[in-house]
């Protein structure tokens, strides 16, 4: 065991050399007890909302959608603070224990928020959807207390099952199911139907629910890519202590590069661009440079992983360059290569992720 305030050894810091942790009876049987606390909790919820209330929209800024957004969000924090407070018990878990107290806390927070927020994304996305299948439904008592129950209870089972066995792969599909989530849905509630015509960072200027969608899911995106690194240093140093990566320091300077990476996201939505332009411009092109200087760097600090990870690579810096000069010449405007850049970046994340993972193995 070491300090608390030191790094973990590569032998503790080994989720990649233990094999995914199959499902288990105690797993399950904690997310279903969350999933039927919560579902009775949700009825108590729905049935309050009947009583108080009349024929409320399914969507809207004071609707059904809102209230079991708020719900939603309650319970997947308690749920995922809970469950990833006790998996660090849990197999291939066990170098989490050895972070310093303020490093875990940090990490438990940002997956706190992480599962919060996409689970009030993802609620508003739902009812917004039913509204449109459902125009003019207003939900009664009966209604409401029977979807409140069932938005309540799925949001925890499905919460608990998420953060009882994170990995560095578990937590990259987080993200990116994180970011396109909120991102969608700010696009499609934004009050300026035609944004797209200014720039992307125009979704984040108005004083909507939009907006706090838009600029929340960066935020909380940044501190879940600082988490991220904590696991990707993990990783990464159980593949150096079994030469699987050639270059020693690879650890602390890839980990460095995405906490970076993630400060920078977090700033551009932190500081929207009418609020300040420079810092905002400041942060969005920082983590562009992070993620170039990644890209560049990768075939001496990642020295060992496939070569088709390089070959992927080349082809990210390729699509990058390439956007970048389409926009120089006109061919496209700044909301596409905004658009275009951000994708790029993420999917870059993905792939490096599914390539650790599968670093070392034979064909």
């Amino acid at each position: 065991m070491t300090a608390a305030g030191s790094p973990p050894t590569p032998a503790a810091a080994a989720p990649s050399t233990t094999p995914p942790t199959p499902p288990t009876v105690r797993g399950e049987s904690e997310a279903i007890v969350f999933a039927v606390s919560a579902g009775g909790l949700g009825a108590l919820y729905g049935l309050l909302i009947g009583l108080l209330t009349e024929d409320l929209p399914m969507s809207g800024d004071v609707s059904f959608g809102t209230l079991a957004a708020a719900g939603s969000g309650v319970i997947a924090a308690l749920a995922a603070g809970w469950g990833y407070w006790r998996s660090r018990h849990a197999p291939g878990q066990e170098w989490r224990r050895a972070l310093a107290p303020w490093a875990f806390t940090v990490n438990t927070i940002s997956v706190v928020i992480a599962h919060t927020v996409l689970a009030v994304l993802a609620t508003l996305v739902i009812y917004l959807v039913l509204s449109r299948g459902f125009i003019g439904l207003g939900v009664i008592t009966f209604w409401s207390v029977v979807l409140m129950t069932v938005t309540l209870g799925l949001t925890a089972y499905l919460v608990s099952l998420s953060v009882s066995r994170m990995t560095t792969q578990r937590m990259s599909s987080l993200l990116m199911a994180f970011i396109v989530i909120g991102t969608l849905t700010a696009m499609v509630t934004t009050p300026d139907p035609v944004w797209w015509q200014i720039h992307f960072s125009h979704l984040g200027t108005f004083w909507a629910l939009s907006s706090a969608v838009f600029n929340g899911t960066l935020v909380a995106g940044g501190l879940l890519v600082t988490t991220f690194a904590v696991y990707i240093a993990a990783d990464m140093r159980a593949l150096v202590a079994r030469r699987k990566l050639a270059y020693e320091r690879s650890p602390r300077i890839v980990s460095t590069l995405f906490v970076l990476m993630g400060f920078m996201l977090a700033g551009v939505g932190l500081v929207p661009v009418n609020v300040n332009e420079p810092i905002h411009n400041l942060s969005a092109s920082g983590m562009a440079l992070v993620y170039v200087g990644l890209l560049a760097a990768g075939p001496r600090i990642l020295r060992g992983m496939p070569t088709f990870y390089f070959l992927s690579t080349w082809a990210f810096l390729a699509s990058t360059v390439v956007t970048v000069v389409l926009f120089a010449t006109g061919y496209f405007g700044l909301t596409a290569l905004e658009i275009i850049v951000f994708a790029l970046i993420f999917g870059w994340i993905a792939v490096f992720i599914r390539f650790l993972g599968v670093t070392g193995q034979t064909e």
